[in-house]
């Protein structure tokens, strides 16, 4: 996997892409924090996810955790969230969508670069934004 990652340029790579690379890196960080404090069968912990990484629950987090993000962090997020989208969920409006792509524009950023021990603090601030 590594190997992978190197190949990918932060400074070039599509904000579609980063949010590409978030949404699937978000979401294992979340079925992995909800595995470990519940048992339950995997179907509700697919329902138990949808709060955390629904276009809706992603934007409420970003809009929350906003205080806490670098300069840096901060100018990727708003990197993904201005980026031109095709389409938008029917589930959400606009607004809540931009937030949400930013919000994974971010997520997948942290993770190319590989600064795991910042991508695990802001999931941190995430999780606790729902307790």
């Amino acid at each position: 996997m590594e190997e992978y990652i190197s190949d990918i340029d932060e400074q070039t790579v599509s904000a579609q892409t980063l949010a590409f690379i978030g949404d699937a890196v978000y979401n294992v960080y979340i079925r992995s924090y909800l595995a470990s404090i519940c048992t339950s069968k995997s179907g509700k912990l697919h329902k138990e996810s949808i709060k955390y990484v629904s276009a809706r629950g992603q934007a409420s987090t970003i809009d929350k955790i906003m205080d806490s993000l670098t300069e840096e962090e901060i100018a990727v997020y708003k990197r993904g969230r201005n980026t031109n989208i095709a389409t938008v969920s029917k589930n959400v409006d606009v607004i809540e969508y931009k937030k949400a792509t930013g919000f994974e524009c971010l997520i997948g950023y942290l993770y190319i670069k590989k600064e795991n021990v910042r991508l695990d603090e802001i999931v941190k601030k995430c999780i606790e934004c729902f307790k």
